[in-house]
């Protein structure tokens, strides 16, 4: 064979390779694609109790459990959490984002286990793409969406008495402009009822606005848990409890 036969030959298996890595970066990159987010909040007395964890004093109000993109997790697992970058944000962090089971002084592997899972596929988009952007949009659309607030001025509170999950579901979409997806824990033996655990409000992938969890004729995926072992599931229609808080001895 020629010089000339062989450097075509070379090329040609060149381009060859070429074409194949293409291929194989789009396949790569289809499987972290996802199209909205979610903002879930976890009910901290319902975690407690399930995990039968004596939580000391957990807090009585709704904290953030992380900001997900659906159908994906663990897009760079290269991209570790480093606390220093979200130090500015720590105060906030502690308060609204806190690792109710692990107060201290784990409570930063809660925050690196949202940031590995999730953080690194939110990070596809530009509002969200370091750890500080990340974290700090996660505590502002929080505090924004103001969801505590908001079921107190619905009248809304923990309570011994069953509620309606779709009552409380049309009452946070009034107020909210679009629906919301709750995941409760099924009744354990001897328990009556479903308890209400999370609260997912979900948003656009592009600019972060409110948008419908479920798409038209689209059925509600089953809850992604919080992590922690807990069994939580889509609300079924009909009564749940909304646990009220229990002090704990010190």
């Amino acid at each position: 064979m020629g010089p000339v036969a062989v450097r075509g030959a070379l090329l040609g298996c060149l381009c060859l390779a070429l074409g194949y890595l293409c291929a194989a970066d789009k396949l790569l990159s289809g499987i972290h694609e996802w199209k909205k987010l979610i903002l879930v909040q976890h009910w901290p007395e319902t975690v407690c109790e399930e995990v039968q964890n004596d939580c000391r004093d957990p807090p009585n109000y709704w904290t953030i459990h992380g900001l997900w993109p659906d159908k994906t997790e663990e897009c760079n697992r290269s991209w570790h959490f480093n606390l220093e970058e979200i130090k500015d944000l720590l105060p906030e962090m502690k308060t609204y984002w806190p690792d109710v089971l692990h107060p201290s002084p784990n409570r930063s592997q809660f925050w690196k286990h949202e940031w590995e899972k999730h953080g690194t596929c939110a990070a596809q988009v530009e509002a969200l793409d370091s750890q500080k952007k990340y974290f700090g949009k996660s505590l502002a659309l929080y505090q924004k969406l103001d969801l505590s607030s908001v079921l107190l001025k619905l009248g809304i509170t923990p309570s011994i008495n069953y509620y309606q999950v779709g009552d409380f579901k049309d009452a946070l979409t009034r107020v909210y402009g679009v629906v919301p997806k709750l995941q409760c824990l099924p009744p354990r033996e001897g328990e009556a009822v479903q308890t209400l655990g999370q609260i997912e409000l979900c948003l656009t992938k592009e600019d972060q606005q409110l948008r419908n969890c479920t798409d038209p004729g689209e059925r509600p995926a089953p809850g992604q848990g919080l992590g922690l072992g807990l069994g939580l599931r889509v609300c079924e229609d009909g009564p749940f409890f909304y646990p009220p808080p229990k002090k704990t001895k010190h």
